[in-house]
This record gives structure tokens, sequence and C-alpha cells, in this order.
């Protein structure tokens, strides 16, 4: 097992929309893990985004209809179980502050919700006719990561292995996310799109969309403003 667990790499600001946005995650999740199996299994399913309902304009769940352009969003928020909620949570920290404080609260938000669209675009494509509900932040945060990638590469993750041992060890972001966007593309192309009930193109399209699009923010802008903490470059978009 190979689980990040921190980082390196200095902010500024408070990242009030990150935190925000675990806390939303997390309120919602008990919420309705608490309201029990029956309920939480039916609040999934209408509020979990589900592909045959966009691609095909049925309803899946006719006694409790929701657009499926409302569960794209929704559907950002939710989560299948502890574990699923918990290392998106810690993803989301490690990762989503730097972004934020890059991009600034606002515009952090916007990124986050369209790097979800697009993961559960690239999921869609590939998986039109699917009537299994796709919940999970993990879409949007692999934006993020892609983001990262391009922002810090060289910051210094703390993370910890559990094989045949237990050892934390650190080492640059570019290996440690391109390990995992290595295992997202061999389960996508080695299974279905959602092996194992792992959205794995939903990781692959967020990813994807959030590099390319640092890339080309960089690229046009520059990097803006920043200081130096600790070895690492603080990166601050010039809005």
């Amino acid at each position: 097992m190979f689980i990040p667990i921190r980082d390196d790499a200095p902010t500024v600001c408070t990242p009030y929309v990150t935190i925000g946005i675990i806390a939303t995650n997390c309120i919602l999740f008990l919420m309705s893990y608490m309201s029990g199996v029956e309920s939480f299994s039916l609040f999934t399913m209408q509020y979990g985004f589900i592909p045959i309902e966009l691609t095909q304009a049925v309803e899946m769940t006719p006694r409790m209809p929701a657009s499926p352009y409302l569960t794209m969003f929704t559907s950002m928020f939710m989560h299948g179980g502890w574990m699923h909620l918990i290392g998106n949570m810690l993803f989301l920290w490690i990762y989503g502050n730097n972004i934020e404080d890059y991009f600034g609260p606002v515009k952090l938000l916007l990124f986050y919700l369209v790097a979800g669209l697009a993961a559960i675009g690239l999921f869609t494509l590939f998986g039109p006719d699917s009537q299994i509900p796709l919940v999970g932040a993990s879409g949007a945060i692999a934006g993020l990561m892609g983001a990262y990638l391009i922002l810090h590469p060289r910051a210094k993750i703390t993370v910890l292995i559990i094989f045949f041992f237990i050892q934390l060890v650190h080492l640059p972001a570019k290996t440690v996310i391109g390990i995992w966007f290595a295992i997202q593309l061999f389960m996508s192309f080695t299974g279905n799109a959602s092996g194992g009930g792992v959205a794995y193109l939903a990781h692959v399209g967020g990813f994807i969309f959030g590099w390319l699009l640092l890339k080309l923010i960089v690229k046009i802008t520059g990097k803006g403003g920043g200081s130096s903490r600790n070895g690492q470059r603080v990166y601050r978009m010039n809005w």
C-alpha cells in the first residue's frame, strides 16, 4: 500500500475553500450514512451520477428523479464508504491547499468543479450505458493533482508504505503523482471503466484536465509572484 500523507510545499493563505469542500463532503456523508443502510443506498442512487440517464435520457430512479445535470455536481460531494471518504479527503488536503494558494478561493472552486466535470465526461464517454452511480470527489481531486504536478514537481511528498514492512519515505511529487497516474492508466485499460468499483477513467479525465490547463496557464501568463521557503517556490497567480 502506497499512501501519501503530507507534502512540504508551503502556502501563504489559509485554504478556506479547500477546508469548506472537505467539510461539505464529510457532513453529507455523515448525514446519509447515519440515516441507515437503505436510506444511504437510495441517496446514492438518487444523487450519484448515472451515465445512462444522460446518454439515453432515461430515469433509473423514477420514484425520486434527479436531473443528470444536477447529479454531475452532487456526485462530486458523495462517497460510498468510510475509506473512500478518508482517502479522498486526505488527498484533497495534501494537494488542494497549494492549488488554492495559487488560484485564490473563487477560482479554486471553479477549477475543482470543472475538473470534476471533465472526469465525469471521460468516464461517460467510455461507459455511456453504465447504470452504476458514480460518486466521489476523486475525479476533481485528480485535477488538483495534475495542477500540482505542474506547479510543484520537486516538492517532497511523505509516503507511508505498507507491504511486508511499514516505512515512511520522502519522494518528489513528480514520482508520487507519476506512480499514481500510471496505476490509473493501467487499471483503466486492463479492466472496465469502473473496475472493482473504482472509476479509474474518471481519475484519468480529471488529471489530464488539470495538467493541461495549468500547463497552458503557466505558458501564457507565467507563474506569477512568489517567495521561497524551505527550498520550495511558492507560486501565486497575479490575477
